[in-house]
C-alpha cells in the first residue's frame, strides 16, 4: 500500500479485532482501526493507559493483531523512544528489520500527563509516530476535564450549573506545540475523512524523525451523543471550523479540508449534551467566547497557509 485515493482503496485487513469492550459508536475505536490500515510492515504499538488500552485488552483477551505494549499514562512517548532506539541498534548490529513504532494516547495521556515525555521524544528526534485520540476529557476515569476540553464543555470537574457554565479555559493546541519542536510532520485528522486520515498516518510512518497526528474522536457517554451520530458530529466539527483538518510538513502549513462556507457553530453544539447549556440566553457570553476561539484559530491557520 502507498497512498489511497478513495474509500474503496482502503485495505481490508483488520489489525484491531472485533469483540473489544469499547462503546457502540466510539470515535476512538474508529480512529485506531483506521490508523492500523496504514501499516506498511512490522509495527510495534505502545499504548498509554486509557479507554483504548482498557477496553481492548481485558485479561486474558486482546484485540491487537500486532505487537503491543501497555504503559502508564505518562510515559508512552518515552517507552516508544526506547523501542525505536533498541531496534535501531539491533538493525545496525544484527541486520534485524526495524519496525515502525507508533505511540498511542488519549488527550489526558497526551495533552496533560504525558506531555513531558512527548516533548522529550520530539526534541530528541526519534523515528516514531505519536497518535493522540482526542475525546476532549478523561473519559476512562469519569469524564473529568483535561487540557483538551474546549471552552464551555460540561464535565464532572467542570460542571455546568449556577456557579460556572462548564469549562472556562481555552483548549490547548497540541499540534502547535509539536510544530514548535521543529518536527518534520504534524497533522490533525478526522474520522469523518478516513482517506485523508489513513494517508496522513502512512505519510508520518514514511517520514524520518518524530511525527504527531491529532485525531478528534467523539465520545458517546462523555459528549452525551447518540451512538449513530459519531461520524456526523466529527464531520460537523470540521464544517463549523471547531476542528480544522490540516498538516504541517517541514514548517509548511496546508489545509486539507477547506471550508469555504462554515456552518453555524450551534449546529455542532446542539447535538451534544455537554454543550446544551451554552444555547441558553444567560450563557451567550461564553458561547461568544467559544466562537471567538474558533474564528481566531481559523484566521491564523489561513495566514500560516498563505491563503
Amino acid at each position: 500500500m502507498s497512498f489511497i485515493k478513495t474509500i474503496k482503496d482502503i485495505p481490508k485487513e483488520e489489525y484491531l479485532a472485533p469483540g473489544h469492550r469499547l462503546c457502540a459508536g466510539c470515535g476512538a475505536a474508529i480512529a485506531i482501526r483506521l490508523a492500523l490500515k496504514a501499516l506498511r510492515g512490522p509495527t510495534v504499538i505502545v499504548n498509554a493507559t486509557g479507554c483504548i488500552e482498557v477496553a481492548t485488552t481485558i485479561y486474558p483477551y486482546t484485540s491487537w493483531r500486532v505487537p503491543w505494549i501497555h504503559v502508564a499514562f505518562e510515559n508512552a512517548a518515552a517507552v516508544a523512544s526506547g523501542v525505536a532506539e533498541a531496534f535501531k541498534i539491533m538493525e545496525k548490529k544484527y541486520g534485524v528489520k526495524r519496525p515502525d513504532v507508533i505511540a498511542i494516547g488519549g488527550d489526558g495521556g497526551t495533552f496533560d500527563i504525558g506531555l513531558q515525555a512527548l516533548s522529550g521524544a520530539l526534541e530528541r528526534g526519534h523515528k516514531m509516530l505519536y497518535i493522540c485520540y482526542d475525546n476532549e476529557a478523561y473519559m476512562n476515569t469519569g469524564i473529568q476535564r483535561s487540557g483538551a476540553t474546549p471552552r464551555g464543555a460540561a464535565t464532572t470537574t467542570s460542571p455546568a450549573g449556577r456557579v460556572i457554565p462548564g469549562k472556562l479555559e481555552r483548549k490547548k493546541d497540541l499540534i502547535e506545540i509539536a510544530v514548535a519542536h521543529g518536527v518534520p510532520y504534524a497533522a490533525t485528522a478526522s474520522i469523518a475523512y478516513p482517506v485523508d486520515y489513513i494517508n496522513k498516518v502512512r505519510k508520518a510512518l514514511e517520514t524520518e524523525g518524530p511525527t504527531v497526528i491529532h485525531v478528534l474522536t467523539p465520545c458517546v457517554p462523555g459528549w452525551r451523543i447518540d451512538p449513530s451520530q459519531t461520524i456526523t458530529i466529527a464531520r460537523l466539527a470540521v464544517e463549523t471550523l471547531v476542528f480544522p483538518v490540516y498538516e504541517v510538513e517541514n514548517g509548511k502549513y496546508r489545509i486539507n479540508v477547506m471550508v469555504k462556507k462554515p456552518k453555524p457553530l450551534e449546529e455542532y453544539l446542539k447535538l451534544q449534551g455537554r454543550f446544551k447549556h451554552l444555547l441558553l440566553p444567560e450563557n451567550k457570553w461564553l458561547l461568544d467566547k467559544l466562537k471567538e476561539d474558533v474564528k481566531w484559530k481559523w484566521e491564523r491557520l489561513l495566514k500560516l497557509s498563505n491563503l
